[in-house]
C-alpha cells in the first residue's frame, strides 16, 4: 500500500466531551494492505515519515515517526525528549472511523479517532 497521510483527531475525554478536531497529530507512515503499520516498508522510507502534532492554543510541534526493537512505536521530537509511545500502534488498523491511543509527554494515555488515510 505504500506511504500514507494519516489524520488522527481527539477522541472524546473527560476534557473534551465531545473530541476535538483542533487537536490531534497527522502522520505520514507506511500501511500494509491491510491497512496496519509496515515495519519492512518504514525501514526504506523512515526519513519521510513524519509526524505534525496540532494542538489547539498551541505551536504546531514536528518530529518523525519511528520504530523501536519489540516491535513498539513512538512519535520522537527532539532527541533529548522523550518519545510519545502509541499504545499497540502495530496492531492497530489504519481507516476512518478506528482509534488508537498515544501517551503523551505528559503520561496521561489519550484517545483519537482516524478521520483521514490518503496519499502523502
Amino acid at each position: 500500500m505504500g506511504l500514507k497521510k494519516i489524520r488522527l483527531e481527539l477522541a472524546r475525554t473527560p476534557d473534551f466531551p465531545d473530541g476535538s478536531s483542533e487537536c490531534g497529530y497527522e502522520l505520514t507512515a507506511p500501511l500494509t494492505r491491510s491497512g496496519k503499520l509496515d515495519p519492512k516498508q518504514w525501514m526504506q522510507d523512515k526519513d519521510k515519515c513524519a509526524v505534525r502534532r496540532f494542538w489547539k492554543e498551541a505551536e504546531d510541534e514536528h518530529g518523525r515517526l519511528t520504530h523501536h526493537r519489540g516491535g513498539t512505536w513512538a512519535f520522537s521530537y527532539k532527541p533529548e525528549d522523550e518519545d510519545e509511545p502509541i499504545f499497540r500502534f502495530d496492531k492497530h488498523k489504519f481507516a476512518p472511523g478506528e482509534y488508537v491511543s498515544v501517551t503523551e509527554r505528559d503520561g496521561i494515555a489519550r484517545p483519537f479517532r482516524v478521520i483521514e488515510v490518503g496519499p502523502p
